[in-house]
């Protein structure tokens, strides 16, 4: 399956086809993309992202504010001017943890439709684990056993273990999502200056929640024997991209796709330690925005590698939304298998 943007070359033909829009409310961000479904996968239209920071007062409480539901809101509703202006036929809307903790997500969601016309649907961490997933598939090494797939949200994270020896549609073996992303680990953390003791007692803290996963379905031995891929989604792990590339400005085309080895992961961290809020930002591939919560996602990374140490990491700047559209234009099950009961727990 591919991602395209641009014109396909379809010509008339093409503008008739029907179009999607998927949106990805996270804790951090609001997102979505309008596309039309081609042979081989889907031809991107527009796009849309905007940090909302939508979860920021949650570990104060079980919330969310009034402040950010506005902001939200008034992202959604650029979205949803978007979505009427190409004329999109199809479109679904998904909020992940913050709208999952939330106690008056319900009212939140009734306040979006309101004012905007949206509709949205909180969905638990084992689905956006799967869609997640979905959406990397196109990344997925073809000479790969198993595959270890992960996406570092604000609010949380969630990982899927693949079994890719008898090829798509690929089995979810196993799934979690933790209530742990770059948002609640940077609020539990509380420093803008990350020193390396800092840093490890996050790291720390991370594979602790890992432990039970690991315990209970044991991928370190498989991991041990080879054949494993480790693909990641996220904002981390396209800023550590970026700031390895040492690019002087994001650029998908250089990032979605490469693959890092650890040892120049560590040396970006290693970069990134001990300098304030105020340095980070002035990094071009972290900027303001990301400044704060980059060593927390760094710090869960971390974890993550150093509980499965599988040795390189390829990198997408795809995901969730890229997930959605493909399980609406019919190609999800044909590349994943749904994930059997019980394997998504915590």
């Amino acid at each position: 399956m591919v991602m395209k943007s641009g014109n396909t070359g379809r010509g008339r033909r093409a503008r008739r086809d029907p179009l999607y829009a998927a949106i990805d409310l996270g804790t951090n961000n609001c997102r979505m993309l309008i596309a039309r479904s081609v042979a081989d996968g889907f031809h991107v239209v527009d796009a849309f992202s905007r940090i909302v920071r939508l979860g920021e007062t949650l570990a104060d409480g079980d919330a969310l504010s009034e402040v950010a539901m506005a902001r939200t809101i008034a992202a959604l509703a650029v979205c949803a001017r978007k979505a009427a202006r190409h004329g999109v036929e199809r479109l679904r809307g998904v909020a992940t943890e913050a709208c999952r903790r939330a106690a008056n997500s319900a009212a939140f969601f009734d306040r979006i439709e309101a004012a905007t016309g949206l509709r949205l649907e909180t969905i638990n961490g084992e689905e956006e684990a799967r869609l997640a997933l979905v959406g990397c598939l196109p990344l997925l090494d073809p000479t790969a056993r198993r595959a270890l797939v992960f996406d570092i949200g604000g609010g949380s994270t969630e990982l899927a273990w693949l079994d890719c020896r008898a090829g798509p549609p690929y089995r979810i073996t196993a799934s979690t999502s933790l209530s742990c992303g770059v948002t609640t680990l940077t609020e539990r953390q509380g420093d803008d200056l990350v020193g390396r003791a800092t840093y490890e007692a996050m790291v720390a803290h991370v594979r602790g929640l890992l432990a039970p996963f690991e315990a209970r379905h044991r991928l370190a031995p498989v991991i041990a024997e080879g054949g494993v891929q480790l693909l990641g989604t996220s904002g981390t792990v396209t800023t550590l991209a970026g700031v390895h590339l040492d690019l002087p400005r994001y650029d998908r085309t250089k990032v979605d796709g490469l693959c890092l080895d650890f040892d120049d992961v560590e040396l970006v961290i290693d970069r990134l330690l001990g300098l304030d809020i105020a340095a980070r930002a002035a990094i071009p591939s972290i900027g303001p925005e990301r400044a704060e919560a980059v060593l927390a996602g760094c710090a869960i990374l971390d974890a993550i590698h150093r509980t499965w140490p599988v040795g390189g990491l390829r990198v997408a700047d795809r995901g969730l939304r890229e997930g959605i559209l493909m399980n609406m234009m019919g190609f999800g099950g044909v590349l994943v298998d749904a994930i059997a009961p019980g394997l998504g727990q915590r």
